[in-house]
């Protein structure tokens, strides 16, 4: 398959996902089944990357920082600069692909395997709109994740600048305070929610049209990854040219 090809079958897939349309209380099942897997889940990895990050941020920016004249309160503004614009929703995005993208290819791509996509469609099932949807619809909630995955960075921040003696508490809020613009949280949350529908549908395209057997899942997981990353990385350079130049 070109890559032609594709796109073209990538916006096919947009269209069929809406045709017959799966029982709404079955719907409500899967989607809440796939929160949890997909959100729920990952709550941990997430809390525990973004706590660390927001660490070194604050540990690189006060090292660097050797001019006297530079106020160290701009540790606090460079953390909370640092993890609203870029980090929580782009990098962790990126680690998401990883997480949540290789397990939504394997799943799919197993089905497809084990010939269970052509059951359901046998049955009269839409299976693209009762495997692919719900997904969809959950990672609608991924922007939540990244206000707490913001959160806690500046959490991990503030903890790295007053427990390693670079700053003092005030110092550092004066800083985080400093020249705050809130269309930056409003940038970062729609950018989230762009890649939060590239997360769910690239690796779901990677896993409902792969062919082969076993050996392919694991080729059609990493290739999921891949492409994944890149177009959050494009879209990332689109997005901030458009909204922040």
């Amino acid at each position: 398959m070109n890559y032609i090809e594709s796109i073209g079958l990538y916006f096919i897939m947009f269209r069929d996902l809406f045709k017959k349309m799966t029982k709404a209380s079955q719907l409500k099942r899967l989607i809440l089944q796939e929160i949890h897997v997909l959100m729920t889940k990952s709550l941990g990895i997430v809390v525990f990357i973004s706590f660390f990050i927001g660490a070194v941020i604050t540990i690189q920016t006060a090292l660097n920082l050797s001019n006297p004249l530079i106020p160290k309160s701009l540790i606090g503004y460079a953390a909370r600069q640092s993890i609203i614009l870029e980090f929580s929703p782009t990098f962790i995005s990126v680690i998401m692909a990883g997480k949540v993208g290789s397990y939504i290819t394997s799943s799919i791509g197993t089905m497809r395997v084990t010939e269970q996509i052509d059951a359901l469609e046998v049955m009269g099932i839409n299976s693209l709109n009762y495997l692919v949807f719900p997904k969809i619809i959950a990672m609608l909630f991924y922007p939540f994740m990244i206000g707490i995955s913001m959160f806690i960075g500046i959490f991990g921040a503030y903890i790295a600048a007053t427990i390693g003696g670079f700053l003092s508490s005030s110092e550092f809020l004066t800083g985080l305070q400093e020249d705050f613009t809130p269309f930056h949280i409003i940038y970062a949350f729609i950018k989230t929610f762009i890649f939060a529908i590239i997360l769910a549908t690239i690796p779901s395209f990677h896993g409902y049209y792969m062919k082969g057997g076993a050996l392919e899942v694991g080729r059609a997981s990493t290739t999921s990854f891949v492409w994944t990353s890149v177009v959050i990385i494009v879209s990332n350079y689109v997005i901030t040219q458009l909204l922040l130049s």
